[in-house]
């Protein structure tokens, strides 16, 4: 019912609607984000990552911190995984969040902000007070028409940020921040927004905007023991594996720097980092193969991940992965495809959140990809509509020293399916039921 409203509505009436909602659901919570430190992260890939790093160097300086992300939530000390299937949360529940937050005497809340969330005014009851880019590549296009309406979704958080006046916190004025990856290609769109002080962070040793502070890695060094670099004389030491996760170390630690949090707070905060749920995670559970479980769920952070891969010791990789359903990126499907064919020496090609869409259909496109690479079915290729199967069937296939990519999920907590429907699902929990099944 609700998508086939959506289609003989007038898109105006449901964004006045979705503001009218936001507006209310101020109201009624009494604007919580006016009593906290608000700082809103958005970008392609790496929100995340960067949200949880910087909930992380906030509380290693004494703060108490609230987070909201794709695969998390966290109030202080309690965290427990996002079970909404919603990157950002929705009005009401977002800003009953917030006021929860405050309630329980968080002075920082951490927003991982989608650029669907902004399109859908979720970000217009928030009064944020730091916006973070992390970095912008094709994705979402069908829900936005193209890739420039994209951008601009992403840069209306830039543009909210100085729209709402600066807050009194406990008799101080909190600036109004931006903080922008200058190594990004479209970094002087965000950096153009105004606000009191601006950020930048870069590996590229690039020269910025002189009003721009910009903080720079140096001495960067990427390896299968971790990643290393410098910022400012100082050394950091990353278990988290990728030049990828460099940029979100830096961007958390540059918004720390904001926030008059030393590098060396931040240095003790980021080396505590073993794994974040679902991202690049491994499961061990005393198989003689690797298993990576690994969101990546579009081709920059699949190829991304692909970098980081090359870095591990192993026969051949076996590679798990499907492509969303519901209208969202058609076009990516059959270059994730591609992309395992070129890169993987077995391809099993499975459902991932299908919505209202034929999955099968979608499983044919992705596998359309990799058979362009020369991948045959039945052989080295295979489709498997269930997705625990298809994992199955990955693991049987594994032997000693081989690399198995499950990709797509992370730690998500469901399968989207017809009708507005959600199948439990935990890939980890699936992975290691299964070891336990063969053992």
């Amino acid at each position: 019912m609700k998508s086939f409203l959506k289609k003989i509505i007038p898109r105006f009436i449901i964004l006045f609607y979705h503001r009218c909602l936001a507006r209310l659901a101020v109201f009624l919570y009494r604007n919580p984000s006016n009593k906290l430190v608000v700082i809103g992260v958005t970008g392609t890939n790496g929100k995340s990552t960067v949200a949880n790093f910087i909930s992380l160097i906030l509380a290693e300086a004494g703060f108490k911190v609230g987070l909201t992300s794709t695969y998390n939530f966290r109030i202080g000390q309690q965290e427990w995984l996002n079970n909404k299937k919603m990157t950002m949360l929705g009005r009401l529940a977002l800003q009953r969040f917030l006021a929860r937050l405050h309630k329980a005497g968080c002075q920082y809340a951490v927003i991982e902000t989608s650029s669907e969330g902004i399109m859908q005014s979720r970000h217009l009851g928030i009064n944020y007070d730091i916006a973070v880019f992390t970095n912008l590549t094709p994705e979402h296009i069908e829900a936005h028409g193209n890739f420039e309406n994209y951008k601009k979704a992403k840069g209306k958080l830039f543009k909210h940020l100085t729209q709402r006046k600066r807050k009194k916190i406990n008799g101080k004025i909190i600036d109004k921040i931006s903080v922008v990856n200058l190594d990004d290609p479209h970094a002087d769109f965000f950096i153009s927004f105004p606000a009191d002080k601006k950020y930048s962070y870069s590996l590229k040793n690039k020269s910025g905007d002189q009003e721009v502070k910009t903080i720079r890695a140096e001495n960067v060094s990427v390896k299968k023991e971790g990643s290393r670099f410098h910022v400012g004389g100082q050394e950091f030491i990353l278990p988290m594996l990728g030049e990828h996760n460099i940029y979100n170390a830096l961007a958390a630690l540059t918004v720390g720097l904001s926030q008059d949090i030393s590098l060396v707070k931040a240095k003790t905060a980021l080396e505590k980092v073993k794994s974040l749920p679902g991202r690049l995670e491994f499961i061990r559970e005393g198989q003689n193969f690797t298993i990576i479980v690994d969101y990546a769920p579009e081709v920059v952070s699949l190829n991304k991940l692909y970098e980081v891969v090359k870095l591990f010791d192993k026969n051949k990789i076996i590679h798990v992965l499907g492509s969303c359903g519901g209208g969202r990126d058609k076009a990516r499907r059959p270059i994730l495809g591609e992309i395992a064919g070129q890169k993987a020496d077995l391809v099993i090609v499975t459902n991932e959140d299908p919505y209202d869409e034929d999955p099968m259909a979608i499983i044919d496109s992705v596998a359309a990809g990799a058979e362009k690479t020369g991948k045959i079915r039945g052989q080295n290729l295979f489709t498997v509509l269930d997705r625990r199967e298809a994992i199955k069937l990955a693991l049987q296939k594994a032997r000693a020293g081989d690399l198995v990519l499950l990709t797509g999920k992370g730690a998500e907590q469901a399968i989207c399916v017809a009708g507005g429907k959600k199948i439990p699902w935990d890939e980890r929990t699936a992975v290691k039921e299964i070891l336990s099944e063969s053992a």
